[in-house]
Formats: C-alpha cells, sequence, structure tokens
C-alpha cells in the first residue's frame, strides 16, 4: 500500500431492483443490450419503492442500469476469457470484453425507458426496452444516459466491430410462428438471427431449446440458416444448450 492511501474497504451492495424478462434461463439472452426490443419491467425492492426517488428520471429517454452476473459469481477469477463471438478459442483479457466471468461480476447495461407505471402494491414499475437480462437479475443502480457526455460515435469497437454485423438467416414455419404471440414476434425473430449458440458449437445435427415467454422454442442450424422444428408452451421437454 503507498504511503497516505487509506486501507482498502470492502462493501455490500444492496440490490435495489430486480427486472423481469421474458428469459428465465441465459441461453437466448441478448449478447449486448439495445441490440433486440426487448421489452422488460423494473420493480423495485419494498424498501426502495419511492416515488420521490424516481422524480423526473422520465426526462430521460435512456438509463443505465448497473445489475449483477447472478448466474456467473465465482470464488476466483482469471485475468483472460474465451470470447464466444471469437470461436470460443482465442483469449483476450477480461477487461478488454463484456464477459460475465470477471473479479466482480457486474453487468452494465444502457436501455430506452418506455414509461414509469405507479402501482399500489409495487411503486413505480419502470418499463424499459432493449435489456440484456434473465428474468430476476438484481440491480444495484439506476443513472440517466445523458448524450452529450455519454455519447461518442468515433469510439472504436475493438475486436466486437468485426463480428457485429454476423447474422444467421431464420426459417420458422408458420405452423409453430402462429403459437407464438403476435407482439412477441419480431422480437424472437431478431434473437434467434443473432444466433443464441455458443460459437464453438457448430454440429449440425444437434437440436437447441431456447425459453422465451413462457415457451420452448427448438432449433437446428445448418449452412448459416437456423431453422425452428417444434415449439411447446411450458418446459415439457429436455433441451441441450
Amino acid at each position: 500500500m503507498r504511503k497516505g492511501m487509506k486501507k482498502e474497504q470492502k462493501w455490500t451492495l444492496e440490490t435495489i431492483a430486480r427486472i423481469h424478462t421474458d428469459f428465465p434461463t441465459k441461453f437466448g439472452v441478448p449478447r449486448q443490450s439495445g441490440l433486440v426490443d426487448t421489452k422488460a419491467e423494473i420493480i423495485f425492492e419494498p424498501e426502495y419503492r419511492s416515488e420521490e426517488a424516481v422524480r423526473e428520471l422520465d426526462m430521460y429517454s435512456h438509463l443505465w442500469l448497473i445489475w449483477e452476473f447472478s448466474e456467473a459469481v465465482r470464488d476466483t477469477w482469471s485475468p483472460t476469457v474465451r470470447p464466444p463471438r471469437l470461436g470460443g478459442n482465442k483469449r483476450v483479457g477480461v477487461f478488454a470484453t463484456r464477459s460475465p466471468f470477471r473479479p466482480n461480476p457486474l453487468g452494465l447495461s444502457c436501455v430506452r425507458l418506455e414509461s414509469i407505471e405507479y402501482r399500489t402494491s409495487e411503486g413505480p414499475v419502470l418499463h424499459v426496452v432493449g435489456a440484456d437480462m434473465m428474468d430476476g437479475t438484481p440491480i444495484y443502480d439506476i443513472k440517466p444516459y445523458l448524450p452529450y457526455v455519454d455519447a461518442h460515435p468515433e469510439a472504436k469497437g475493438g475486436f466486437a466491430e468485426e463480428v457485429k454485423d454476423y447474422r444467421l438467416e431464420v426459417e420458422f414455419p408458420e405452423e409453430w410462428l402462429k403459437l407464438i404471440p403476435e407482439e412477441k414476434r419480431a422480437v424472437l425473430l431478431e434473437i434467434l438471427a443473432q444466433d443464441v449458440r455458443p460459437s464453438y458449437q457448430k454440429d449440425e445435427e444437434r437440436i437447441y431449446g431456447m425459453e422465451y415467454a413462457g415457451f420452448d422454442i427448438r432449433f437446428r442450424v445448418c449452412e448459416g440458416v437456423l431453422r425452428v422444428c417444434q415449439v411447446c408452451e411450458g418446459v415439457s421437454y429436455e433441451k441441450e444448450e
């Protein structure tokens, strides 16, 4: 410790809210916020259900969310990770990625604030668009997005720029698509097009299962085309992830 520095303090973060999305598991969650217009609700924990705390929040169009990778909490950490979009083989520094496997499992997402609803039992509820989180993910803080300082059009995107346009063609037979509520279809199609599989899995015979909005979506991927082969309501069969 350098002279004059105070002894390190450890802090316990309080969960102030939880987000509720259409993704009960990690598989299928968008890789970054804002990629898909997923809709979600942020419900505050009882001690933070204050209308005063969100006064004039609706003056902002976008919010920063600081949250926990609750499914990636570990006792140890690695200085390098293998980003899925690079095929799962190349290692890069953990701080050069948004990997959940970090010294502190914190996520940072920018979402669009659609509206604030005031409910008798749950207080102010934030309706947001573009979240990249599982249902029930704990949120530690909410801050307004300020375009005049937060937006940098000239910024470099590193290796992420090289793969940002990667997409799959999606074939979703009408017999299965009609089972999905109409208001959920566009988002589901966009999620599938972004390829939810780990990049190192290339088995064209493998059937994948993704849970979304109360449905299990089963599909194969062959030669850049994702073909949906079954849709079931609820969890009704073993899935491969």
